[in-house]
């Protein structure tokens, strides 16, 4: 029974300080490094994504100067510059696979992305014989949303770690959460909550 780890667009204009900064962005960061460090090999595969968009052009509308945040967005995570970078609070050096997705177009899942040799990730978790999926990062409410809903379709088991994503809105993440539960998706805390109120992976088996 292989399980895989996904890891939903901690990137630097996702986290603090970012364009489109999403509040406990770094903490995910760290927590999912920590979740790493003691659980990598716990997953056949480690999966990360990254937003990968077009400097010219509103990348199919994605991008727009009076955006509504929830079709159209503020310019973000253009290939190649630092906010399309991870968050340096993520240790990448377990990831087995990295997906880009966008480049061109709206995309939210990471199952719209692929690797730098064309691969999916649903052709990933298919040769790897990946039934079930642990899924962290950000935005619950959008990329991760997005991403475990095709994992689901994908016949891919879903827990998402509650305690390792973050959101761009409180109502709307907990929408996202109600909806995935009801799709098939386990909702486990993945650990505890540290001092400063970042997840602690640590503190149960995920």
């Amino acid at each position: 029974m292989s399980k895989a780890l996904l890891i939903v667009d901690v990137q630097n204009d996702f986290t603090e300080g970012g364009a489109l900064a999403v509040t406990g962005g770094d903490a995910v960061a760290s927590a999912v490094s920590r979740l790493l460090a003691e659980h990598a090999d716990d997953y056949r595969v480690i999966v990360a994504s990254r937003d990968w968009h077009d400097a010219d052009g509103d990348n199919g509308g994605h991008f727009a100067a009076d955006p509504d945040f929830v079709d159209t967005w503020p310019v973000h995570c253009v290939a190649g510059t630092d906010g399309a970078e991870y968050d340096p609070l993520l240790d990448t050096a377990a990831v087995t696979h990295h997906v880009r997705k966008g480049q061109g177009r709206p995309a939210y899942s990471m199952f719209e992305g692929t690797t730098e040799d064309g691969a999916t990730v649903a052709e990933i978790l298919s040769a790897h014989g990946v039934i079930e999926a642990d899924i962290v990062g950000i935005a619950t409410d959008h990329c991760v949303r997005a991403s475990a809903l095709d994992a689901i379709e994908h016949g891919v088991h879903v827990r998402i770690l509650t305690g390792l994503v973050a959101g761009v809105g409180e109502e709307s993440s907990a929408a996202a959460l109600a909806e995935l539960a009801h799709a098939g998706a386990e909702l486990v805390d993945g650990g505890g909550r540290t001092g400063d109120g970042s997840a602690d992976p640590t503190a149960s088996n995920p």
